[in-house]
């Protein structure tokens, strides 16, 4: 009994001391506090309009017929493009987009009207930027959308000249008739996607920075040698690391509970998930966060490394998610190697839960590997300790 309450007095010293740390140290805590809040917040700003409207576009009209101003229109009704330029020519529209003046081109053949009247297929081309996936695919799509249309017109005035009545040449005009449903993100909006993705990874980033720079402030100022209790020949290790570790629990449970409570609300990003099913989800994922910060803390000799060492480390934790490149088109290796990240398993489940409506089922392999990296992070930050103690 008289070992485990040195233990616990060990733990309540550890747990204190690093609270005091994060709160009276101005760089922590813009770090483990702010940069979520911003962030979360700047992020969604910037996609908060979620889908592009009125790209810029360039029509060359070669046919100057009847025909080619009603395609024009019906371009033009679109509410994701819109007709910026009329050129003469197609080399004046190449000028105006190279310069991006515009974001798309569409030639209207000169033979367009005199095609339609022979029952001819008439060719429109469509220019659009492929180096820039979202602008390729408002133009892209939109302009596929408007030249549908306008066939399906122009194939029910046929049928209705021959006599047909409106309502059957309707139906045999567009024969097969798309209905395009929205699973999850009704706007298809760029931020509803990648936005979950994005919060979950700073909550991982921000924790081993945070807890790297505390781990090279404990170093310089050799910290583990000073929690020792008096009359103790030995400084505990576990209530080091669970001190530690409550001291970061507690913290995040005040910035999810803004995230999850308020910014989600104020955003709109699609919130279809249990909260007991996220809660027990999120519990591995700050645990095997927070082993792996304190782990890699105990290498750092100063504050700075960590931000160093860290810092580039969220671009490509992103990438190897699967969320700005699907699995499938990685090498299989490297996607099950990044399994190793919390990160990666972590958003994937999230993404199911919160945007999906999943349960906590059917993500079980994903909160399984979590829990193994809990446990396998939690030797590492044991052994880390340990080894700093020692040398202490």
């Amino acid at each position: 009994m008289n070992r485990l309450r040195i233990q616990y007095k060990e733990f309540v010293s550890v747990l204190k001391s690093e609270l005091q740390f994060i709160i009276k140290d101005p760089g922590v805590l813009l770090i483990l506090v702010g940069a979520i809040l911003i962030y979360s917040t700047l992020y969604s700003l910037a996609y908060k309009n979620e889908v592009l409207r009125d790209v810029p576009i360039a029509v060359v009209d070669e046919s100057h017929t009847p025909a080619s101003r009603d395609l024009i229109r019906a371009l033009d009704a679109s509410s994701n493009i819109h007709i910026a330029y009329t050129p003469s020519s197609l080399n004046e529209a190449k000028d105006m987009f190279l310069s991006r003046q515009v974001n798309g081109v569409i030639v209207i053949p000169k033979d367009y009207e005199r095609k339609i009247m022979r029952m001819e297929k008439a060719a429109v081309s469509v220019y659009a930027d492929a180096s820039y996936f979202l602008m390729y695919r408002q133009v892209f799509s939109d302009a596929i959308s408007a030249i549908d249309d306008i066939s399906t017109s122009i194939e029910w005035n046929r049928f209705v000249a021959k006599g047909q009545s409106a309502e059957k040449a309707k139906v045999i005009s567009n024969p097969v008739q798309i209905k395009s449903v929205s699973l999850f993100n009704p706007y298809g909006g760029y931020g509803s996607f990648v936005m979950p993705a994005i919060i979950i990874l700073i909550i991982q980033q921000t924790l081993l920075i945070g807890i790297g720079m505390i781990g090279g402030t404990w170093r310089e100022q050799d910290l583990y040698k000073k929690l020792k209790p008096e009359g103790e020949k030995y400084l505990s290790i576990l209530p080091v690391v669970f001190g530690k570790t409550v001291a970061y629990i507690l913290l995040n449970i005040l910035t999810l509970s803004y995230i999850f409570g308020i910014h989600y609300k104020i955003f709109g990003f699609p919130a279809n998930g249990e909260i007991s099913d996220i809660i027990q989800l999120m519990l591995p994922y700050l645990l095997s966060s927070i082993f792996l910060g304190i782990a890699l803390s105990t290498l750092f000799r100063y504050r700075e490394n960590s931000i160093l060492f860290l810092l580039f480390t969220s671009i490509p934790f992103l990438m190897l998610s699967g969320v700005s490149l699907p699995a499938e088109a990685m090498p299989q290796w490297l996607y099950l190697g990044a399994k190793i990240i919390p990160s990666s398993s972590a958003i994937d489940a999230f993404i199911r839960i919160q945007s999906m409506g999943a349960s906590l089922t059917e993500v079980l392999m994903a909160y399984r590997i979590l829990w193994a990296l809990t446990i396998v992070y939690f030797i590492f930050a044991y052994l880390g300790i340990r080894r700093r103690i020692r040398r202490a």
